[in-house]
């Protein structure tokens, strides 16, 4: 497959899970004052989820540029005297 191709389906998956994900919160919120009191668990461990699959779908796509920036920052410090 060609690799443009690759790279926007990737970015049209994770658009679709993110979606998917923040209507699954919203059908998930109660407004009962009792919910109230507990506090958001649910809606904090969907946004961990969705800046886990972000993250990961960046790194799937930047890979190399990824690890290039990191390999130079490692490289700039440790050179610095």
């Amino acid at each position: 497959m060609n690799k443009k191709i690759a790279q926007t389906t990737q970015v049209w998956l994770v658009a679709a899970i993110l979606l998917l994900s923040t209507r699954l919160v919203a059908l998930t919120r109660t407004d009962s004052p009792d919910e109230r009191d507990r506090g958001d668990v649910p809606g904090w461990v969907m946004i961990t989820v969705m800046t886990a699959i972000v993250v990961i779908a960046l790194l799937a796509v930047f890979r190399e540029q990824v690890v290039t920036a990191v390999q130079n920052a490692f490289d700039s410090v440790s050179n610095a005297k």
